[in-house]
């Protein structure tokens, strides 16, 4: 069959566009964005919706860049993630309570002090201004790029299992797991418990094997990690709220082009906005959840651990070099 003079001249064309595109096309070599944490990746905890809102800004409004979230310490533990990510290897981003810096970022402990926050505007008030950009310096000498200050989904609470705490006298011995974080163990103790540093990842076995009496957390955390499996009451005490923080690593972010770098601050802007927005309603919601799940709430007078909290965050910040950013959290009250 004799091709027509069109269609030759049709056929010419695209040979010599194909060859053009294969001389000049630019290599291009995708990047990809490996979100690690702690907790389940899933809608029901903060940390997961915050990497899930990345993850679908990121790959709607980038050619360049792959996000890929791994969840339930799939790439490892907290720890060991921020330590590769210090060296700009495994892990590109974390997502988690600030406390489990405070081995890497010791100043930042002050987050994390006990009965400090009064409400969850306080906690904005206060990152969005002095603080947190005194606390980006620091974290960028550590080798992080902070993206963003988030909310817990709730201030944590005492959760036992088999003991009930409805006083403040009920936790006196108890073995109660935290965050490996000396602020975190300073204000159980304080509490009258026996702190138990883990990591999260042992909590669950840790309850079934009676090794830990309780563990304290959000109601979100617990809900979305089915910790009410093990453990069957939560105690109002209200005693911490663990601020999160979105982190790159530096050595990664150092070397992305201005455009990509633009396209993960705005998404980090956008999952920041949702996260707080969501956290007061989430935290009724997982409350709500706990208790259909067969689980006892129970509220606390804390009148006399906020009164002697006082003088130990001001101990505490003193060895964390913090006691001027104490002041800022103070001052935004």
């Amino acid at each position: 069959m004799t091709m027509t003079k069109n269609a030759r001249r049709f056929v010419g064309a695209c040979l010599a566009g194909c060859a053009s595109l294969a001389l000049t096309a630019p290599a291009f070599a995708e990047t990809t964005i490996k979100m690690a944490m702690s907790s389940v990746a899933d809608l029901e905890n903060d940390n997961g919706m915050t990497a899930w809102i990345m993850q679908n800004y990121v790959n709607t409004h980038s050619d360049d860049l792959k996000f890929e979230v791994y969840g339930s310490s799939a790439l490892g533990g907290d720890q060991d993630v921020l330590q590769a990510m210090q060296l700009g290897s495994g892990a590109t981003m974390h997502v988690g309570g600030t406390a489990v810096y405070n081995s890497i970022v010791p100043v930042g402990g002050v987050l994390d002090l006990p009965f400090l926050w009064q409400d969850f505007d306080h906690v904005g008030r206060a990152l969005d201004g002095d603080l947190g950009a005194k606390l980006e310096e620091k974290f960028e000498q550590s080798g992080f790029k902070v993206l963003g200050w988030g909310y817990s989904w709730g201030y944590r609470n005492v959760v036992t299992n088999g003991t009930a705490v409805e006083k403040p006298e009920d936790l006196n011995g108890l073995k109660i797991r935290t965050i490996q974080s000396p602020v975190y163990v300073a204000a159980l103790n304080a509490m009258g418990a026996n702190a138990t540093p883990m990591a999260f990842g042992e909590i669950y076995t840790a309850l079934q094997t009676g090794v830990l009496d309780g563990f304290e957390h959000a109601a979100s955390m617990v809900y979305s990690s089915k910790l009410y499996e093990v453990s069957d009451h939560v105690a109002m005490t209200r005693h911490l709220f663990g601020p999160t923080v979105l982190t790159y690593s530096l050595p990664l972010w150092n070397k992305l082009s201005e455009k990509d770098q633009k396209v993960l601050t705005d998404a980090a802007d956008f999952a920041i906005e949702l996260n707080r927005a969501l956290a007061p309603v989430r935290e009724r919601k997982a409350l709500a959840q706990l208790e259909a799940v067969g689980m006892t709430i129970t509220q606390v007078d804390t009148t006399q651990f906020k009164q002697d909290a006082i003088p130990l965050q001001d101990e505490l910040a003193a060895d964390l070099d913090a006691t001027d950013l104490l002041q800022l959290i103070r001052d935004a009250q």
